[in-house]
């Protein structure tokens, strides 16, 4: 079975569309409907139902695509190991980062190690840290961040803890307090990230561990747009500290959340018992010293 027909296949199921998926994989959409139609006819079934300009995946289709992401993960890992061979004068990094607090953790550190090793191909998808869990089990990445807990199919290495700040209106009643616990927010509207962002998760259990259920006013992917509905008085927002005192705004204050097992812990994970490229250790230990620096920087 043809590598390049299950990547052009899978990529037109992740894009949603032929021509989508053409640009990914460097071909005209012509070829690759060529190139799944030629699957198609070597496994006898077929794998797309086609309606007008959308496609669906078929029963026969959800297997392949599960079966086709594993074979190019595993086809991707040998050529990863056989690179280590020439050591990282070449390679690939495939990490997963997501939108909130990376440009400030992760953005120098993408500078010196593209000046370490220019050879190595950096391939990086920002999500949600719930969907980068998913593709990191799956085996599209082979590393990711993520806030803790995760699950105990993943390894992983601490980067950075910060409390959370509660970002309110700056005429709010409770705007003139030193610290906030979540009692003292159970009657207010919250101002959420979209679904699958993991830091919803640290914020409805919080609630949840008091016997409150919160009330979602709004949810946005945007950390400014968050910041504008707080300030607009739509709810209450909550950003890890050190986000927060990056978002200065007039008609907005930040007030300290003083609750147990709320703290934005974030870490670099993999998938537990994989093998990790010389690429992703070398990441992985730039993570490392880095932290170390920063922390003896501040004792």
């Amino acid at each position: 079975m043809d590598v390049r027909k299950l990547r052009a296949f899978v990529e037109v199921v992740r894009q949603g569309g032929f021509s989508k998926a053409g640009k990914v994989v460097f071909a005209t959409q012509s070829t690759v409907s060529k190139a799944v139609r030629q699957l198609e006819d070597e496994i006898g079934v077929p794998l797309l139902d086609r309606i007008g300009h959308r496609s669906k995946l078929t029963a026969a289709g959800e297997i392949v695509y599960r079966r086709a992401i594993s074979i190019l993960a595993e086809r991707d890992d040998l050529v990863s190991e056989l690179n280590e061979l020439r050591g990282l004068k070449c390679g690939i990094l495939k990490l997963g980062l997501p939108p909130i607090g990376s440009g400030t953790l992760f953005g120098k550190l993408f500078a010196i190690y593209r000046k370490s090793y220019p050879g190595v191909d950096i391939r990086l998808v920002e999500y949600g840290c719930e969907r980068l869990e998913e593709i990191l089990l799956s085996g599209e990445i082979e590393l990711a961040a993520s806030l803790l807990p995760v699950s105990e199919g993943f390894e992983w290495q601490d980067v950075k803890r910060e409390p959370l700040t509660v970002l309110l209106p700056v005429d709010h009643k409770l705007s003139r307090c030193r610290s906030l616990d979540i009692p003292a927010l159970r009657e207010l509207p919250l101002i959420l990230f979209e679904t699958g962002f993991a830091l919803n998760r640290v914020i409805i259990e919080g609630f949840r561990r008091h016997g409150f259920e919160p009330r979602v006013a709004a949810r946005s992917s945007q950390v400014d747009f968050i910041v504008e509905l707080a300030a607009a008085g739509m709810g209450v927002a909550f950003l890890p500290r050190m986000i927060a005192e990056q978002r200065t705004h007039l008609s907005i204050v930040r007030v300290p959340l003083d609750e147990a097992d709320t703290d934005w812990r974030i870490a670099m994970i993999w998938r537990r018992g994989a093998h990790l490229s010389h690429a992703a250790r070398a990441w992985l230990d730039l993570v490392a010293r880095t932290r170390f620096e920063n922390h003896s920087g501040n004792d």
